[in-house]
């Protein structure tokens, strides 16, 4: 297939984009303008096998350019990722998660009615939609009640992309990852974020470490299983459809942070501070992923604790 990746150059992205060209497929990378250059992290491997576009998804002339024909397929990352930035500014994630999206849409929408291409469109949204509920595993039917502005941005974004579908025909699949990390990730996430300050509390031989809440339960996944779900939702994907990519295990932040610690070796003590406490915070997210594994035979094979170590072994060079 011949595939556009937009914000290829983001940290799930890069990911894909390595996979996609080991699977067969003829990539092509979205990526910001003024970014980071393609050589610095794609590799030699690789490097050869992907086409570099320019792709800004505020810009109409830019996304009607990187989406064009011939083409099979969009898997659609690029986005305001991060819940703090999107809070910092909530306009700005709806401009480009929402709006942005919508861009992408139509002009893929455009391909279809030209007669061009009938490409299947990804459109990667979150688990975060859900919003607050039960503590047991989300599924599809659940409502949909974002509670923060990046988790209502990406809610806006499933509906332009489903409005196309219903009044288009466009090949519409929506994933809904949960949370997910690895080697690479900002420091903008959980896992990064406890990793530099542990490290900052070894060096100093500090014995508290400042965190936000621990309490709440998330349903962590590996990059790469995220990854191998996105290129499953392009073969068995029904369009209209939403699927949530998910472990179907939750661990608390306290078990992340104590496991980093122990990885580490060292003892420390978790003491909160108010600037690192989310407000309305989803308490329990753990996901059900029974649809996707029935329709693409999908499951994850990353164990956590693999790749926690792997996090931790990446930084200590």
């Amino acid at each position: 297939m011949k595939i556009l990746v937009t914000g290829a150059d983001g940290f799930v992205g890069r990911h894909l984009v390595r996979r996609l060209v080991e699977t067969g497929h003829e990539v092509t990378a979205g990526c910001r303008p003024g970014g980071e250059p393609l050589d610095s992290w794609l590799g030699e491997r690789w490097r050869g096998a992907v086409r570099v576009r320019s792709f800004e998804v505020t810009d109409s002339s830019s996304v009607e350019s990187a989406v064009s024909a011939p083409i099979d397929a969009v898997v659609h990352l690029a986005a305001v990722a991060s819940s703090g930035e999107a809070r910092r500014d909530p306009a700005g994630a709806w401009v480009v998660n929402a709006a942005g999206t919508a861009r992408v849409v139509d002009a893929a929408a455009g391909l279809r009615a030209a007669g061009s291409a009938d490409p299947i469109l990804l459109v990667v949204s979150t688990a975060e939609i859900y919003g607050k509920g039960k503590a047991s595993p989300r599924r599809e039917s659940d409502p949909v009640c974002p509670q923060s502005p990046y988790a209502a941005s990406k809610a806006g974004a499933e509906l332009a992309a489903l409005e196309a579908w219903r009044r288009t025909g466009l090949r519409v699949v929506i994933a809904r990852p949960f949370p997910h990390t690895g080697v690479g990730q900002t420091l903008g996430y959980v896992v990064p974020a406890f990793l530099e300050r542990l490290r900052a509390a070894k060096a100093t031989r500090a014995t508290q470490v400042p965190t936000g809440n621990l309490d709440p339960v998330r349903d962590l996944l590996d990059v790469r299983d995220v990854v191998e779900a996105y290129v499953s939702l392009l073969a068995g994907g029904v369009p209209g459809e939403a699927y949530n990519i998910a472990r179907g295990e939750g661990v608390t932040l306290r078990q992340l942070f104590q496991q980093l610690a122990e990885f580490l070796g060292i003892r420390a003590e978790p003491v909160p501070d108010p600037s690192l406490v989310r407000t309305a915070d989803i308490p329990h997210l753990v996901g059900d992923s029974a649809k996707l594994r029935k329709a693409t035979g999908w499951s994850p094979t990353v164990p956590l604790e693999q790749t926690l170590r792997e996090m931790v072994d990446a930084q200590a060079h």
